[in-house]
């Protein structure tokens, strides 16, 4: 398509595509509850019920008390180093540095270490490109996985496989199809994990600490994702092989997972919230 069109033609589709598809997806989605009950916009009532409707649950007479604290930044960040939030919180920042340093080595160093490898360039980017394709697929599977089962066991089976497949794709890339299959499926699995982060985040904070332990956590993910890809360069300067480095990787998966079985996330749902109902006036 590029060597038809040039580059200026597939930004500019991309760019009407995004045009066309945002203001959609603004209209589609409905509102998030932790914000209708907290911030009250107009019509909050028909908002919320209209949500209860479709999750099968009662409609609210009058909406709960809202919950006016709302801590500041410096507040929210020793909040969750409280006693009761200190372990989940620092197990979250583990996992998040670990799969991060691991996801931004997988898609920035896949298509070098293909060549290295011994495949040409044009089956290197093929390999990367159907890496990032699957990962189209993650999310939407991962969301489907937990509408059954828990979210922290989805994402534990995630993690655990990628470590597989991640080391499976290195010991492939004698077979060119082989490979390719198994690229594609660590797309899928590998963005999911990241998906699956930061919906177990959102379930482990209560909605007024949510924002700041989100952006807390990707923070030190970040931190993962700047030392991982440069990591790899000086490793293989010291004479490292790419299947060194993705049974690495490989194992930087699987030792996010065994950090997860340090924390049991119970699950919120706002269909508890909705059939909580309005909170009692106090005495």
């Amino acid at each position: 398509m590029i060597d038809h069109y040039g580059w200026r033609s597939v930004f500019l589709a991309g760019g009407l595509a995004t045009l066309t598809v945002v203001p959609l997806v603004f209209r589609l989605l409905p509102e998030s509850l932790d914000f209708l009950l907290s911030r009250r916009p107009a019509n909050a009532p028909d908002r919320v019920n209209s949500l209860a409707r479709r999750m099968g649950q009662p409609e609210l007479v009058a909406l709960p008390d809202r919950d006016t604290t709302t801590p500041s930044s410096a507040s929210g960040l020793r909040r969750l180093l409280a006693p009761d939030l200190r372990r989940p919180t620092l197990v979250l920042w583990g996992a998040f540095f670990l799969v991060m340093a691991a996801f931004y080595f997988v898609t920035s160093w896949t298509p070098a270490l293909l060549v290295e490898a011994g495949m040409s360039s044009t089956q290197s980017l093929t390999g990367g490109t159907l890496l990032n394709l699957g990962g189209a697929f993650g999310t939407a599977l991962l969301g489907a996985l937990t509408a059954r089962h828990a979210l922290d066991d989805v994402l534990r089976v995630y993690l655990f496989a990628s470590a597989g497949l991640v080391v499976a794709f290195a010991a492939s890339t004698g077979t060119l199809a082989l490979a390719f299959c198994i690229g594609a499926l660590i797309g899928i699995a590998v963005n999911g994990c990241i998906a699956g982060l930061y919906a177990l985040t959102l379930n482990v904070y209560s909605a007024p600490l949510r924002a700041t332990g989100v952006g807390a956590a990707i923070s030190v993910g970040r931190v993962g994702a700047i030392i991982a890809p440069s990591t790899a360069g000086r490793l293989l300067d010291a004479g490292w092989t790419p299947l060194a480095l993705y049974v690495t990787t490989g194992a930087v998966f699987g030792a996010a997972g065994l950090l997860l079985l340090a924390m049991r996330v119970k699950q919120p749902t706002e269909n508890a919230t909705l059939a909580a109902g309005p909170t009692p006036p106090s005495p």
